[in-house]
């Protein structure tokens, strides 16, 4: 059985906000379990999101929800330790579907991802 790594003290960024409305498209819907709310990035050709953990942790599966028709075409799971650089841990290719899509990184053994991680 999997959990949320996600956890109170962890820390969120996102590379936009659709017309900067925080309040209706914000990050805070990242995680809020609600399905009639999402995190809705502005145009442009790479959006991400930025969690930095309180403490090492391992990640075996990620799993990721897109709007019906505005799907990422590619993304990364990116780590990294403190302030050191980002590097790709993996990449993964989401369906243009609304559908809960799960990648089972677990299959290659998981990865140990140090605190300021998991950027895609």
């Amino acid at each position: 059985m999997t959990h949320s790594l996600v956890c109170p003290e962890t820390v969120s960024r996102v590379s936009s906000v659709l017309n900067r409305n925080t309040r209706q498209f914000g990050k805070k819907h990242l995680f809020d379990q609600n399905e009639e709310t999402c995190w809705n990035s502005d145009q442009g050709p790479s959006q991400w999101v930025i969690l930095e953990f309180p403490q090492r942790i391992r990640v075996s599966q990620l799993q990721i929800q897109f709007q019906g028709g505005f799907s990422s075409r590619r993304g990364h799971l990116e780590g990294s330790q403190g302030n050191e650089a980002l590097s790709k841990i993996v990449d993964f290719y989401p369906e243009d579907n609304n559908s809960l899509q799960i990648s089972f990184l677990g299959l290659w053994g998981g990865w140990s991802v140090p605190p300021k991680a998991v950027g895609w």
